[in-house]
């Protein structure tokens, strides 16, 4: 008698998970994509501008969905079993409940795992391949960066910026030199500024020196500041790839930076597989019934979604008490998970033993 063997229905389960995820993703990024697409056409120059704006959004709604789409497609998936009678055959087969839901577990990894390392790289990328002041973290809707010599102190403000190439554009600059003293010896104003790795250039400036003389002439500082460094201090953390992140918290804690929201966004990352983990348990524990032909999809679908958007904000929740210190960013990550997973383990098991 021909036994079916385990990895063969593993596999069969995998495929029938990814099948569930792939379309439920589908169907949600076409529609976040189609209205994106529309809303952007009256920004962009040309339609082709328009589609690149519009995947480069829907990539940045990813992963607030992701989780949705991991447990959408759990519930999709076991309701297809129980309704086609597969699922009472892969039990006959000799796979306990457990080793049924093995498959969905790994497929769960799988897709956290690949989002993480690298769908979260090439969001980044695109994201930030033209930055603008809006897309950053700015004080008082301005740029402020400050430079300490020997010879005295560079500050600039600016309530522009812009990325071309590797060289940053600034907007509406003020630029005040001042001696170790601090007296102020030259106050440069400009439409805008070029900052590259060799400097910073104006042209055309207006400079003001000590005794008030105002001139009009082309002028170049030569400055510690760079391009990356000024992205490094303004960058939102989202906006940092996940291979980056270790790097640049530590860069970040040598000079005396707070990195809390970057380590809450590096542990979100680390983690995301649990995340993916948790919203299978909770599918699946959703998914429970012991009928077959009277099976209550509908209203599980709905209160699940319902559930799942009360535990985003949960979670956003946690999030924002790591992001101001209040708990550990690790912890802040974490728990909520933990708590997702044994809430649906507890009710799966007591609902297993009815």
């Amino acid at each position: 008698m021909y036994r079916f063997k385990p990895s063969v229905l593993t596999r069969f389960l995998m495929r029938r998970f990814f099948s569930s995820f792939f379309i439920v993703m589908l169907t949600v990024c076409g529609v976040i994509f189609s209205v994106t697409f529309v809303e952007r056409l009256s920004s962009n120059p040309d339609a082709l501008s328009t589609l690149f704006d519009a995947w480069t959004r829907l990539l940045e709604y990813i992963p607030m969905f992701l989780p949705l789409a991991v447990f959408m497609g759990t519930l999709v998936v076991s309701y297809s079993l129980t309704k086609s009678s597969e699922l009472i055959i892969i039990s006959g087969a000799g796979l306990s409940p457990y080793q049924i839901v093995k498959p969905f577990l790994i497929g769960a990894i799988l897709i956290g795992v690949v989002a993480s390392t690298l769908l979260n790289p090439y969001s980044v990328n695109l994201a930030t391949r033209n930055l603008t002041g809006h897309q950053l973290k700015l004080i008082d809707d301005a740029i402020w960066l400050r430079e300490t010599s020997d010879t005295g102190f560079l500050t600039v403000r600016a309530t522009g910026i812009n990325t071309q190439k590797q060289d940053i554009i600034f907007y509406d600059v003020n630029i005040f030199i001042q001696d170790e003293n601090f007296k102020l010896q030259e106050r440069i104003s400009a439409n805008h500024a070029i900052l590259s790795y060799s400097g910073l250039d104006i042209n055309p400036a207006t400079v003001i020196n000590s005794d008030g003389v105002t001139t009009k002439t082309i002028k170049h500082i030569d400055t510690k500041l760079n391009p990356q460094t000024v992205l490094d201090r303004y960058l939102r953390p989202d906006q940092i790839s996940f291979w980056k992140l270790p790097r640049f918290i530590q860069k970040m804690n040598a000079i005396g930076v707070v990195t809390r929201g970057h380590l809450v966004q590096f542990w979100t990352l680390l983690f995301l597989p649990l995340s993916m983990m948790a919203m299978v348990i909770l599918g699946i524990a959703f998914s429970q019934t012991k009928q077959r032909r009277n099976y209550s999809f509908g209203l599980k679908f709905s209160l699940g979604i319902l559930t799942c958007f009360a535990l985003y904000f949960i979670v956003n929740l946690f999030n924002a008490l790591g992001t101001t210190g209040a708990l550990p960013p690790l912890l802040a990550i974490i728990a909520p998970q933990i708590i997702i997973i044994a809430g649906s383990c507890m009710f799966i098991t007591s609902f297993d033993t009815i």
